[in-house]
């Protein structure tokens, strides 16, 4: 029996009947990390002897007929930018290399409630700053359908450890696609919700408008699942929406006759290679065949996307990353000799590259005299963006896309090239700008790597995208694919 072989209501009905316990699939995914973890590097912390005792103790509840949840027993992942009390949460940054919070965070609390078994926390980004994890202070992460590449980021570790069989199903975040691409290039289910369904309490902060949390899983099936267990509203965090949750595996119909697909020319036009775009076409031609039926539309501000993400986005994190300053918590420099020489030796010392660049030019978005010119013109662009998503919607139901222009690239390759870098997200990019939701799933392989299909819904329609990408997934087998590590 493996984590790959069995869908989660497969593993649920196995506990149910005991005819396996939670132990048994902690020992499998320790198991599998003993194998794969020395290629794959997807682990910063694992838990194991919480894990054990949690996975004991849930094996005795199985003695009793008591009601439990369906993600009950899992062993699961948390990216290293949610916090766990009395489990160290870097970020993957040198700056919080010995930081051990005394709190979890609310997804992290859901789950303990719902009695996931949590593994270890997952490699980053740095701060979740970057589209390869390789800004990790620590080790880069690797693709396990090809360890020369990279698996995406921020959330690779997360895509990685998912697509490996190291744990069942993993907690990603995503601020410019952070959970999509990753998952586009693992070769896995990825969806990022709309903004302020899923608490942000206790996720490190890197773009507030931005961040979202949300599932990275093998199919899609099993996303709706998870999304089950962490969705919600949370009065700890001021951005949550209070709205009720629907039940999402009944959206999962298969039925999507009718249905009307809007496909942007921007999204399948220069730069996107022209193998993933037959991939896209083929994808569509499945859902033309289940009854829908698409048209090519327009998102006409998508060109300055990035540019407007990258403004608001490093001006945010010029702000939240005020609070690392050496003082407070985290590391802090040996070689001070006055309060200026901690400040800026602690943080000169305890961040990366890529954030240095990204809190400058935040920094220098937001300072007098640029404020109007950058930051401000870059929230009215953004508006103009999410107008562009809403007239589409007033005629169509979903749009689709690739999740990115290209499949993986190998490590280093684009790591001296930040612009390169950055446009890896183009196609993710507008969504979170929009805050609406998108997943990506499987759709196919270009030179053996994944490529990614992103369906993007209407805010709060979790249930439309949800029903489309199972629909295309159950008349397709890319998601039963598993890399060969």
């Amino acid at each position: 029996m493996s984590l790959f072989e069995l869908n989660l209501q497969q593993i649920h009905t196995k506990l149910q009947s005991k005819e396996i316990k939670v132990s048994d699939l902690v020992d499998q995914s320790y198991t599998r990390i003993g194998q794969v973890e020395s290629k794959v590097r997807a682990f910063l912390t694992l838990d194991e002897e919480n894990a054990r005792q949690t996975a004991a103790r849930l094996d005795e509840q199985l003695l009793s007929n008591a009601t439990r949840s369906d993600v009950f027993g899992l062993p699961i992942g948390i990216k290293d930018n949610m916090v766990t009390e009395g489990l160290k949460t870097t970020c993957a940054s040198k700056f919080l290399s010995n930081h051990i919070p005394i709190y979890d965070a609310t997804v992290v609390s859901k789950l303990k409630d719902a009695q996931a078994v949590t593994i270890g926390k997952l490699n980053m980004d740095e701060f979740a700053m970057g589209g390869s994890n390789e800004n990790s202070a620590f080790h880069p992460t690797h693709n396990p359908w090809n360890t020369d590449y990279v698996p995406g980021g921020s959330s690779g570790g997360s895509a990685a450890a998912v697509a490996a069989g190291e744990v069942y199903f993993a907690l990603g975040s995503d601020t410019g696609g952070s959970i999509r691409q990753p998952a586009a290039y693992c070769g896995i289910v990825g969806l990022k919700p709309t903004y302020g369904l899923v608490s942000r309490y206790g996720l490190v902060a890197f773009a507030s408008s931005l961040d979202q949390i949300g599932p990275l899983t093998k199919n899609v099936e099993d996303a709706a699942y998870a999304m089950q267990a962490i969705a919600g509203y949370d009065p700890k965090d001021s951005t949550s929406a209070n709205v009720e949750i629907p039940n999402y595996l009944s959206a999962l119909t298969g039925d999507v006759k009718g249905l009307r697909i809007g496909v942007p020319k921007e999204y399948m036009g220069k730069g996107i290679d022209p193998a993933v775009k037959d991939k896209i076409l083929e994808a569509l031609k499945v859902l033309e065949g289940l009854g829908a039926v698409w048209e090519e539309v327009t998102l006409p501000h998508s060109e300055y996307a990035v540019a407007t993400y990258y403004l608001l986005a490093s001006s945010e994190a010029s702000s939240n990353l005020a609070r690392f300053d050496g003082i407070r918590y985290g590391v802090r420099s040996d070689n001070a000799r006055n309060l200026l020489d901690l400040y800026n030796l602690s943080r000169s010392e305890g961040f990366g590259p890529e954030v240095k660049r990204r809190i400058m030019l935040g920094t220098y978005a937001l300072s007098s005299g640029y404020y109007d010119a950058y930051y401000l013109k870059a929230q009215q662009v953004r508006t103009l963006i999410k107008q562009d998503f809403d007239q589409v919607f007033n005629n169509y139901d979903i749009i689709i896309g690739p999740t990115a222009p290209t499949t993986a690239f190998r490590i280093g390759e684009q790591s001296s090239d930040p612009l390169t870098m950055y446009l890896n997200d183009i196609m993710t990019i507008p969504v979170s700008l929009a805050g609406i939701p998108a997943i990506s799933v499987p759709c196919g392989f270009v030179n053996e790597l994944p490529v990614g299909l992103q369906i993007i819904g209407k805010a709060l329609d979790e249930a439309t995208v949800l029903r489309v990408a199972h629909a295309f997934e159950q008349h397709t087998d890319h998601h039963k694919q598993r890399p060969q590590l």
